[in-house]
């Protein structure tokens, strides 16, 4: 009751579960792109090259948030670049700019801020959410998921089937620099709440978790989002409670989800050959 008593109370958490549970349903929505496309390492890859422009943004006097998004869609044209411009492939390509994006993000903040900042710019601590924060993330959820919405059959036949994309005449490439866009925006906005870090637990945790129970991409989105919001939600309510930093509780409790699911889930769950196999016994 201590947690319900003092959301009641306290402006910062209230903006602290307000902006979680906003991050938690954009990125189940993104997410589920992201993980049908295969593309989990790229949403790590830019999750992390965001680095860079948060240091660079702290040294000019700027929103992080400027920052953070040129650095990644800097990355992804670069990740775009190396692949089609080389021998390189895909996961080599982003390999390269993800490690060499992150070093330069630790240099870089090190030298313009202090450890503790660096700690919970890699991490996360949602509690000390601006009203700033909140908004931003409420115009990124906004923009995400009117796009979603308004280009839904485009991003659907453009994820299950590229070459059907191509017949109908539309532009994959701009569909995907689009997508990384919009993940680069996520990925910034869930700064506060999970970190640098963590913030592919967000991206992809949820999405996988939905689509162990569903073939269908509405209901897919519709339960991840649920699911990047009840794992927000949870991850607040303990790490208020506990004094644990928000990000990795929030990473946590998603897995948590992601277990119970791949052991109970109807008709992926592990559990179910397992008892069949005793039945016939």
């Amino acid at each position: 009751m201590t947690f319900l008593n003092d959301l009641m109370v306290y402006e910062y958490l209230q903006k602290a579960l307000i902006t979680s549970i906003m991050v938690g349903v954009i990125s189940g929505v993104i997410g589920s792109f992201i993980v049908l496309r295969g593309m989990s390492l790229m949403g790590d890859a830019i999750s992390h090259a965001v680095l860079p422009g948060i240091a660079i943004s702290y040294m000019l006097g700027i929103s992080y948030f400027y920052g953070a998004v040129v650095a990644g869609v800097i990355a992804a044209l670069g990740i775009g670049a190396i692949n089609q411009n080389s021998r390189i492939k895909t996961d080599a390509s982003i390999g390269i700019v993800f490690s060499t994006a992150l070093a330069l993000g630790i240099i870089l903040i090190t030298k313009a801020q202090s450890a503790t900042d660096l700690t919970q710019i890699l991490f996360g601590n949602v509690l000390h959410v601006r009203t700033s924060d909140m908004w931003i993330t409420a115009g990124v959820s906004v923009f995400v998921l009117a796009v979603v919405v308004a280009f839904y059959k485009e991003l659907l036949i453009a994820t299950f089937d590229e070459t059907m994309a191509k017949v109908y005449g539309l532009n994959t490439r701009f569909i995907h620099y689009g997508l990384m866009v919009m993940l680069t925006l996520v990925s910034v906005a869930s700064l506060q709440t999970v970190g640098v870090i963590l913030v592919v637990s967000l991206l992809i945790t949820p999405a996988s978790t939905a689509y162990l129970l569903t073939n269908r991409l509405p209901v897919m989105i519709v339960m991840s989002a649920s699911f990047g919001a009840a794992a927000a939600v949870v991850g607040i309510y303990y790490s208020y409670n506990h004094d644990l930093p928000s990000g990795p509780v929030i990473a946590i409790a998603s897995a948590i989800l992601f277990l119970l699911v791949l052991i109970f889930s109807p008709k992926q769950g592990l559990i179910w050959p397992l008892l069949r196999k005793i039945k016939r016994v």
